[in-house]
């Protein structure tokens, strides 16, 4: 199915850069922490445009395993500035909000974000999926099962221990049907929607690699898939390293993703990656 943004996902892969307005992001990138918080949001953004990056992730507050929720108010504070700022300095660029709260979605929307990522698929706030449709925005729905039980952290940071699941891949798709359905109620259309399988979200090291080798199987719901693997702790549990040295690890994964059918890459990394995805679509394009 093609995509209202990215028409081409099946011949270009689409690099997402990460742009954390966190305090206590894991990967160490948060930017809330310096003097001028939405300068340095701009820095980062004019790189990553300059290295290859299609698409500009806002987010500003983290998802690792353990960490604090921040209110609607504290997220609009932080990302609406520099929604704003982007919108000025890069008119052509695609932002994207990770957010799971509407009213957070909405104002970002409002100071011209194009695409929501909403972690729990639309299905932790009702008012989600009205709000994306009714500003007629792109909103990725992705797979989660994330429950602070459940979480261990070490000093390779936080993972998801004794998570059970009795099909891993038919509970990914059940879930993303779930809110597949939310958005088609509330009149989103197909060419809208992209999928996220979750990895890390409450899935295990294991059913992570499990899934990402899998990745294929996702493609038979007939939607654009995103894989968000940058820096993740499986990758740091497999290797036994920390987030800053998992370049390598990362750009394994993300490889064995695209082949897989993952149109878009989510990424701290941007630089590496893109050339990564031109060499692959290069190569999967060759006649």
């Amino acid at each position: 199915m093609r995509n209202r943004l990215f028409p081409n996902l099946d011949k270009h892969t689409v690099v997402m850069g990460i742009i954390n307005l966190t305090e206590d992001s894991f990967s160490g990138d948060g930017l809330e922490s310096r003097p001028r918080p939405v300068e340095a949001a701009l820095a980062q953004a004019a790189q990553f445009l300059a290295d290859g990056a299609e698409i500009l992730d806002l987010g500003a507050e983290s998802t690792r395993p353990g960490a604090l929720e921040v209110s609607a108010e504290e997220e609009i504070a932080r990302l609406v500035p520099a929604v704003t700022a982007m919108r000025q300095s890069f008119p052509e660029a695609i932002i994207s909000i990770d957010t799971y709260k509407a009213a957070v979605a909405q104002a970002c929307l409002d100071a011209g974000a194009q695409i929501i990522n909403d972690v729990w698929g639309m299905q932790k706030d009702p008012e989600m999926a009205a709000t994306v449709a009714a500003a007629q925005a792109s909103v990725v729905l992705m797979h989660n099962r994330s429950t602070k039980q459940q979480t261990e952290l070490s000093q390779l940071g936080g993972r998801y221990i004794g998570v059970e699941y009795t099909d891993l891949i038919s509970a990914v798709k059940g879930g993303l049907h779930q809110s597949l359905a939310l958005a088609q109620a509330a009149g989103i259309s197909d060419d809208q929607i992209i999928l996220d399988p979750g990895i890390g979200f409450g899935k295990t090291t294991e059913q992570n690699l499990f899934l990402v080798k899998n990745l294929d199987r996702l493609l038979e719901m007939g939607y654009p898939i995103l894989l968000g693997i940058s820096r993740k702790s499986f990758i740091g549990y497999t290797l036994d390293l920390p987030p800053q040295d998992r370049l390598e690890g990362s750009l394994a994964a993300n490889a064995w993703g695209l082949m897989k059918g993952a149109g878009i890459l989510r990424v701290h990394d941007v630089k590496a990656t893109v050339r990564l995805a031109r060499m692959l679509d290069a190569i999967r394009n060759a006649n």
